[in-house]
């Protein structure tokens, strides 16, 4: 299953969770009413002994009224929970006491976590999420949170990071790449907010029994008081209830997509010990993958492995037994847990020294897969790389990490820094728009980031075009600490330097749309994008120009133009679309087309980036230019493109 169909997939598990969910509300309902009816009277035990039907006794308005009650009540409380989530992952991670781990971190075991997502993710072709810790959990568990890699984060316990080797941790990182990918991360953000709702109804029990027990009743002279106690106990049963029914649901919906991610981690890290290591780890470990914190039985399902436990979890359990999905990976496994308590070799340590280990021969062989003139020769598999990086994706990203000049990798990771490389990025190469630019920055950044910009400008006009996307990638998690006010500083800057010359190339354009796609819906509250379409044909005109723009970046002359375009409408199957010419393109309506082309359905954007693959691919030639503006349509859609994809 590739990225685009496991995206259509987590569609219809989300269909399966809305029958469930209503399915869990109904039996509620009827649970509550049949409650209020033997609580305050409505029905009469006498006549149900001697064989009356409880149905005929039933008083429907009042069940109505419950109903609509109790419906009420679990919408509300979905609702409530939801706004909450709707900031992103960081939110779950901070709910169970997580802290953010700064992207200069210089503790060794934080490096080194650092170190294995920001390689994961530039081979995936998307910014490192930001890196949470759970400090105070010592068992061995990860889990990945947001609604898509946008706002994505990753959360590790302290227990993976002391007690997983660097192989076993890239196993437990590409397992969560996995997650946020192929859309369960955004299925278990939508779980946690209906569930919610489901619970609500056993903590109002809770707070009832709490109030009645200090009211003042007396229980044996007050019959009123007596039926409220009675309906607050049984409310708290319900909630039991409920929390069984969500326990269920998640079950059903999560269970499955964990063998996937254990299949996608193999499949991305080429390395099946890693993963089953880490399994094996756990389960030869005091603490196994426990997690403590009292918010995790509402995260549980979005755990590595099962992180809560209880008489219900053999019925309910969210994840696999640990058995079976050893075997999955190591069909040779012998059956004994891995209990040697051994610290990290020191090959793991430092993944700066691993990448220099590589054989130059072999990092030079894949610097030049990106390089300017890079041949594009299978467009299937270069899509099949979506959300799925080869090992030769994730050995080109090491290499990068390695070769990138020191000065540059310590800026790009911390926010000052971040900054004033992104600056640089945008200054013009002219002697007539630079010094105007830099007035700008004199005049309206940061003293210290422009004193940055100025350090940093000599090594940054040198740097290797096959650097850029990376950079940016590094800089992007630093940029995502900034406070609003920075932000909204950085953001007019860097539009005011791209404008000053009067033009925007498509360098500057791909540029701002990739920082800009990553960020603005960290710092402003942006409405979540709704799939509509699910024929490219239905937007030809915004087609029409996203793939004339993508012929005309290549292209050294008209014919090649044509030639190009050809070939992308001949991949897109669709008929009547035709070149646009340089005077008809801006980019303003290039913003508009990318905005209503967000709205495709997955199946439908895979065609359409298989149609801009094929138009760069055509004379089996990719120019710089023209990968970063595929990277910038593809972030624009969700659908990361994987660094060295060029093959």
């Amino acid at each position: 299953m590739n990225f685009f169909e496991s995206q259509d997939r987590v569609r219809k598990h989300t269909t399966l969770l809305v029958v469930l969910f209503v399915l869990a509300v109904v039996t509620l309902i009827i649970m509550t009413n049949v409650l209020v009816m033997v609580a305050f009277g409505f029905v009469n035990s006498q006549q149900l002994r001697d064989g009356g039907s409880l149905i005929r006794q039933m008083d429907w308005k009042t069940f109505a009224a419950v109903g609509a009650g109790v419906s009420t009540v679990v919408l509300v409380g979905s609702l409530y929970k939801i706004i909450a989530l709707s900031a992103g992952g960081k939110v779950v991670a901070e709910s169970l006491g997580g802290q953010l781990i700064p992207q200069n971190t210089q503790d060794p075991n934080q490096r080194k976590l650092l170190n294995v997502v920001e390689e994961m993710a530039i081979a995936s072709g998307t910014p490192a999420p930001p890196v949470y810790l759970l400090a105070n959990e010592q068992g061995i568990n990860a889990f990945a949170a947001g609604f898509s890699p946008r706002d994505a984060i990753i959360g590790v316990t302290q227990g993976a990071i002391d007690h997983l080797s660097r192989e076993q941790l890239q196993g437990v990182i590409a397992h969560e790449f996995s997650h946020i990918f192929n859309g369960d991360m955004r299925l278990n953000m939508r779980l946690m907010g209906a569930l919610n709702g489901i619970l609500i109804l056993g903590i109002l029990g809770y707070y009832l029994l709490y109030s009645t027990s200090f009211s003042g009743r007396r229980r044996g002279n007050d019959k009123g008081g007596g039926a409220i106690l009675a309906f607050a106990i049984g409310l708290m049963v319900i909630g039991f209830a409920g929390t069984f029914f969500g326990g269920l649901i998640k079950a059903a919906v999560s269970r499955q997509r964990e063998y996937l991610a254990d299949a996608s981690a193999v499949q991305f890290t080429r390395n099946p010990n890693g993963i089953s290591g880490a399994l094996k780890r756990i389960g030869g470990l005091k603490f196994g993958s426990k997690v403590k914190n009292p918010g995790a039985p509402e995260v549980s399902h979005a755990f590595f492995a099962q992180g809560v436990s209880g008489f219900t979890q053999w019925l309910s359990a969210t994840h696999p037994p640990l058995a079976k999905r050893i075997l999955r990976i190591d069909p040779n496994w012998d059956g004994n847990y891995d209990d040697a308590d051994r610290p990290d070799s020191g090959r793991a340590q430092e993944p700066v020294e691993e990448a220099k280990s590589m054989t130059r021969a072999a990092a030079a062989k894949n610097a030049a897969t990106v390089a300017a003139g890079a041949a594009l020769t299978d467009v299937m598999t270069a899509m099949d790389q979506i959300g799925n990086p080869s090992q030769k994706a994730v050995d080109y990203a090491r290499s990068l990490l390695s070769d990138l000049p020191t000065a540059i990798k310590e800026a790009a990771r911390e926010p000052y820094g971040a900054r004033a490389i992104i600056y640089c990025m945008a200054l013009d190469k002219g002697q007539e728009v630079r010094p105007r630019q830099l007035k700008q920055l004199r005049e309206h950044a940061d003293p210290d980031v422009y004193a940055l910009t100025l350090t940093l400008m000599p090594q940054m006009d040198e740097l290797d075009v096959k650097y850029r996307l990376p950079v940016i990638d590094i800089a992007i998690p630093a940029l995502k600490q900034l406070s609003l006010s920075q932000y909204k500083l950085f953001r007019g800057n860097l539009i005011a330097l791209i404008e000053m010359d009067s033009r925007v190339d498509l360098l500057e354009w791909s540029l701002q749309k990739i920082v800009f796609n990553h960020l603005d819906g960290q710092f402003f509250k942006l409405a979540p994008m709704k799939a509509r379409y699910s024929d490219p044909g239905q937007l030809k005109k915004e087609i029409e120009l996203v793939l004339s723009v993508m012929a005309q970046a290549g292209a050294q002359n008209q014919s090649g133009m044509e030639e190009a375009f050809a070939a992308a409408a001949q991949t897109l199957e669709s008929s009547g679309l035709a070149l646009l010419a340089r005077n008809q393109i801006r980019i303003s309506d290039l913003d508009l087309a990318l905005e209503k082309l967000e709205k495709l359905k997955p199946l439908a954007k895979s065609r359409l980036l298989k149609a801009c693959v094929a138009g760069i691919a055509h004379d089996q030639r990719a120019s710089a230019v023209e990968l970063e503006l595929l990277r910038a349509f593809a972030g624009v859609l969700d659908c990361p493109m994987p660094a060295g994809m060029a093959s």
